[in-house]
């Protein structure tokens, strides 16, 4: 018998805290390779979520959620897991082009998304 095949199991530390996590499913739109802990905003005609990027003027400039696993939609749009609320580490978030830390921590407290 040989011997099994071993895998690293490496775990991602997004959740920084006790505050009550709310998930719901996004339409996630087409075209994009995302990783948990991106930062989302949401296109406002489509309600379609991508990566928020400040040059943006469809809606999607202002972070609503935090994707919370990888998804990759360059076949088409997909569901998926997104953060409503909830404790996330700075360090563990991917943002878009232009967007800061601490802008994204400003625009995501009213949505009691709190950043550490």
């Amino acid at each position: 018998m040989s011997n099994p095949e071993r895998k690293t199991y490496q775990p991602s530390h997004l959740s920084a805290g006790d505050f009550p996590i709310a998930m719901d499913t996004g339409l996630i739109a087409a075209g994009q390779t995302l990783v948990r802990g991106s930062v989302l905003g949401q296109v406002t005609s489509s309600k379609e979520f991508v990566l928020c990027k400040t040059a943006a003027e469809d809606g999607s400039q202002v972070p609503t959620a935090i994707l919370d696993e990888d998804v990759d939609t360059t076949g088409g749009a997909k569901n998926a897991p997104v953060r409503l609320t909830g404790q996330v580490l700075g360090t563990q978030l991917h943002l878009g082009e232009g967007l800061t830390l601490a802008a994204a921590k400003a625009a995501l407290r009213p949505f009691c998304i709190f950043i550490r």
